[in-house]
């Protein structure tokens, strides 16, 4: 039996696509290997939002050169933001069969089926009822692509122009993830709030997509992410507001801090727009929890203006914040301008972040030592069940009991800032 590697690294979106890559394998009767030198066909799933990442995605591609001469029968294909001028990537990497764009799942299944020597007989175990994509929490894709131009960001460039899915589209894939297993649907897209400004009129929103996904029975929750501050609507925060099924967690990036930042960053809202925007979503959804992102080190990015930013989080406070350091990104407009704070500065600066959301984090976790939260458990690990809250907070505790995708009650007792620890309510 044929069977296959696959290696992802990156956003939701390139976790989104695995699982389909997964399904679709696993459909033609190929089983997933753990170990590249087994497989028939290796993919890898790849990220360049950062050099660090990109870093990780060329020496994965060294890794496997090899192998071109102890199997050199063995499929190796690269799919993501890597795959930009494909003539230099066939240059630079000959022992890869194929480069495929992001999310061009299609192209990578068809190359399978054209390459791999797959016998009348591969087909799936009749006694498998579910591929190893399958989970308790399955992420869908409702568009690709983004209309923005912040400066700093090569997404655009290899992902393209935004294109959403239509609504039965969506709703047709969510029905059968759920019908698959899946309690939990997460909405993704590189900018989720603008979903259906690009269909032809009347076109619908996030927040008719969400009424529509909340209909669908065995689904417990939904999710969307990711946020642009400048596109959130009064009518989706609505939306979370009068739909059970809608978690009451928002992923809302604010990058920095600083006005003039913001402007060079291309991110078209100003800081007091975006506290206005925090304040409405607490007033409105109360308790909700709110996740945030934050480049540190972008050119220009003076001590002051640094130091706005942390004022910013610290007044906020949010439940969660991403810290990244700015890494040049070949093409972007942001690549052009002079990368003037050092290396050991951006990492200061980060340090400095992860500290102050730390104890932040830990503040807000702490309150719910002794309360009980339902939560939706997705795995077993360790000898502990895992699964988070409605609002993303990530929940471990022990039980005899089978209690996969199903929603627990469990009483905290014990909080750290990035996970809490209880027992369940029986």
């Amino acid at each position: 039996m044929e069977r296959y590697y696959l290696w992802n690294i990156g956003c939701q979106m390139n976790e989104a696509d695995a699982a389909t890559v997964r399904r679709g394998l696993e459909a033609m009767g190929l089983r997933p290997t753990s170990d590249p030198g087994e497989a028939d066909l290796v993919v890898l799933i790849t990220c360049v939002v950062r050099q660090k990442a990109e870093d990780k995605v060329v020496g994965r591609l060294g890794s496997l050169k090899n192998l071109q001469r102890t199997k050199p029968e063995t499929v190796i294909s690269v799919m993501g933001c890597f795959v930009d001028d494909r003539a230099s990537l066939e240059e630079r990497f000959p022992y890869v069969d194929a480069f495929f764009e992001p999310s061009d799942t299609a192209g990578l299944l068809k190359l399978a089926r054209e390459r791999l020597p797959l016998a009348p007989s591969a087909r799936p175990d009749r006694h498998l009822q579910h591929s190893s994509a399958d989970r308790v929490c399955a992420l869908v894709p409702i568009s690709h692509g983004c209309d923005h131009r912040c400066t700093y960001c090569i997404v655009r460039l290899r992902r393209g122009r935004q294109r959403s899915r239509s609504l039965p589209e969506v709703v047709a894939e969510v029905t059968e993830r759920v019908q698959r297993g899946a309690r939990q649907v997460t909405l993704l897209g590189q900018n989720v709030d603008a979903y259906g400004q690009d269909l032809v009129s009347p076109a619908p929103n996030l927040a008719d997509l969400l009424s529509a996904v909340h209909q669908i029975d065995g689904l417990c929750r939904i999710r969307f992410l990711t946020s642009h501050p400048a596109e959130m609507s009064s009518d989706l925060i609505d939306a979370v507001c009068r739909l059970p099924k809608v978690c009451p967690h928002f992923e809302v990036p604010v990058q920095s801090g600083d006005d003039s930042v913001l402007r060079r960053m291309g991110r078209g809202y100003t800081v007091a727009a975006y506290r206005d925007l925090v304040a409405e979503i607490r007033e409105r959804v109360p308790g909700c929890s709110i996740a945030t992102d934050v480049i540190v080190g972008f050119p220009g990015e003076s001590e002051a203006q640094f130091q706005a930013t942390y004022d910013l989080l610290t007044s906020l406070r949010f439940d969660t914040v991403h810290i990244a350091r700015y890494s040049p990104r070949p093409g972007t407009p942001a690549a052009r301008l002079t990368n003037d704070v050092p290396e050991a500065e951006k990492e200061r600066r980060r340090a400095q972040l992860e500290t102050l959301q730390a104890r932040i984090a830990g503040e807000i976790n702490t309150a719910l030592m002794g309360k009980s939260v339902e939560v939706l458990v997705e795995e077993h690990q360790r000898g502990r069940w895992r699964g988070r809250t409605s609002t993303n907070k990530l929940v471990y505790f022990e039980d005899s009991a089978n209690r996969r995708g199903q929603l627990v009650g469990v009483r905290i007792t014990w909080a750290g800032p990035w996970s809490l620890v209880g027992e369940p309510i029986h």
